[in-house]
């Protein structure tokens, strides 16, 4: 199987050109004296952050404030920057930032760049501007690291139920900030200490692919038209096999064979189709070509989008955990930092959506019951209730009471009842036709939403799987057992066994497993092929327009 490391070298990377201008402007320059003028030229702009709560340096906000302020007061405010090669190191840094869908803009390589050019060859530069371009880089190198750690984008901001901080657990980012300026190579301590996971590299690879195929001009609109199936004939026949190539689903020799609809061509689009997450049937309709004619443009948002919403995620986690991409309706397991196993998984309709968070599987139940939410019990069964008499006779749910004492079911009026009168429980019993199927796998959480069997097994045929309730139907839940409870001494014939028992059974895990709910509307296969999927929630639109947007200073940014 595939591994992917961290990109070690940043040298080649041709985004630097742009700042080779300021990289030739430090070969002339003297280095900083750290004498007491420039201690008391960096206390003085510090004193002026504490008493405002705002610094601005050259018309620039610095971002991280309050901690860039204990940073130099820990230091007695003795300038740090005076190494030229360790500023070279930052401005390459800063460039390679691109890589990751971030703007080196943010992180102040112009303005560095004119405050050095102000510091004239030969002249010694005054304390004013050695303390201005002291804070210029360090406010760079942390704004950068926080954002390479934990995001440009709080997602807290974009969704209240956020659950997962990593700044409350992520590394003291004074101590990381003076071990970044002491390291020989910023570029090999942020190969160390950025986390970066197999999706992440992956993600990276597809975005630096797409901005290599903007660069040479994208691909062709293919022309609207009649719905094709093999055999058929179309004069857009070369357009849609140029459109192909482009993106690997067709041999680039190939450019379709005159206007014939070829089985070429059709295992080029069907190869396309899976990747856009598709009917796979080869059949190029209204939504294969809306999926082909979305902008290269587009589709690089798409990706700098999910490495963002990766980088929230991304830290302190474990080589091992499972992960299910709700965008993409598939749950994957990754031991040793590799994908090892995957399924298909269906999840929340629009209007009950999975929620996205970061918790822990701790046990598993082997023919478990199924307690009805209150909502689902009062908006949806109850009317069926009150319209079938017969509706217990033919299903397999108890009724309890209030005190948690069973009840039957035909000495109740259901017509006296409704949503705002209803004192009962429903709870189905184990089996084949419960709602969670055989088994489920708990991580105890807020939303009560866990992964599960399901009797609803056919769904799992369709390219768009969003029909549940909130909580994650899974395709192969016994792989996923099997693989989960080996340590704890069960194999798949005992986990079979305990099943056609129909005895309820719970299993805990020899050590809980980390499992993060993620909303990521690109991923990459197995095999290396770049995969898209339909924004379901219409979610990244939001990350997007916050990724984008201007930089604020954030005084309490990195505590």
């Amino acid at each position: 199987m595939r591994e992917f490391r961290p990109i070690k070298s940043l040298k080649f990377i041709p985004i630097l050109r742009a700042l080779w201008p300021v990289l030739a402007v430090l070969c002339s320059i003297p280095a900083f004296a750290d004498d007491a003028a420039n201690s008391e030229a960096i206390r003085i702009e510090i004193e002026n952050l504490r008493a405002t709560g705002r610094l601005s340096i050259g018309g620039v906000d610095i971002a991280t404030g309050n901690t860039l302020a204990r940073f130099y007061e820990r230091r007695d405010f003795s300038p740090t920057w005076t190494d030229e090669d360790k500023v070279r190191q930052l401005l390459e840094l800063v460039g390679a930032s691109r890589l990751d869908g971030l703007k080196p803009d943010d992180y102040h390589a112009e303005e560095i760049g004119r405050a050095y050019r102000a510091i004239q060859s030969g002249r010694t530069p005054t304390p004013h501007e050695v303390a201005a371009l002291e804070l210029l880089l360090t406010d760079s190198l942390l704004s950068l690291g926080i954002h390479q750690l934990f995001g440009r984008v709080d997602p807290l901001n974009l969704d209240s139920g956020w659950n997962f901080d990593k700044r409350q657990l992520g590394p003291d980012p004074l101590q990381l900030l003076q071990d970044a300026i002491d390291s020989p190579s910023l570029a090999d301590f942020a190969d160390t200490v950025y986390p970066r996971g197999p999706l992440y590299l992956r993600l990276r690879e597809a975005l630096k692919e797409y901005r290599e195929i903007q660069a040479r001009g994208g691909w062709p609109v293919v022309p609207q038209g009649a719905t094709l199936k093999e055999g058929m004939t179309d004069d857009r026949i070369t357009a849609i096999a140029r459109r192909l190539a482009i993106t690997g689903d067709l041999d680039g020799t190939s450019t379709g064979a005159g206007d014939l609809y070829s089985s070429e061509l059709t295992g080029g689009v069907r190869s396309f189709q899976e990747r856009h997450g598709l009917e796979s049937d080869g059949v190029l309709g209204p939504a294969t070509l809306a999926a082909m004619n979305v902008p290269v443009e587009s589709r690089i948002d798409q990706l700098r989008i999910n490495l963002e919403r990766a980088r929230w995620v991304m830290g302190g986690i474990k080589k091992d955990f499972v992960i299910v991409n709700i965008a993409g309706f598939r749950a994957y397991l990754v031991n040793d930092a590799q994908v090892v196993w995957e399924t298909k998984v269906q999840v929340g309709k629009p209007y009950h959506q999975t929620p996205v968070f970061r918790d822990e599987i701790t046990y598993v139940v082997m023919n478990p019951t199924w307690t009805v939410p209150y909502s689902i019990a009062t908006k949806e069964m109850l009317p069926r209730i009150q319209a079938d008499p017969d509706y217990f006779k033919t299903r397999t749910f108890d009724v309890r009471d209030r005190d948690g004492e069973f009840v039957d079911a035909e000495t109740i009026d259901w017509s006296q009842l409704s949503r705002r009168n209803f004192p009962y429980t429903f709870v189905q019993r184990p089996g084949p036709a419960n709602a969670l199927g055989r088994i489920k796998f708990i991580f105890p959480n807020q939303y009560a939403v866990y992964l599960h069997d399901t009797p609803s097994k056919g769904l799992f045929e369709r390219s768009g799987r969003a029909f549940s309730h909130g909580c994650i139907r899974t395709q192969n839940p016994f792989d996923l057992a099997e693989r989960l409870l080996a340590p704890a001494g069960w194999d798949r014939a005992r986990i079979d066994a305990q099943v056609e028992s129909a005895e309820i059974k719970t299993v805990h895990l020899a050590e809980p497993l980390p499992v993060l709910l993620m909303y990521w509307t690109t991923d990459v296969g197995i095999d290396g092929e770049y995969l898209f999927y339909k924004d379901i929630y219409d979610r990244d639109q939001r990350v997007l327009a916050a990724l984008d947007a201007p930089f604020e200073a954030n005084t309490s940014i990195g505590q």
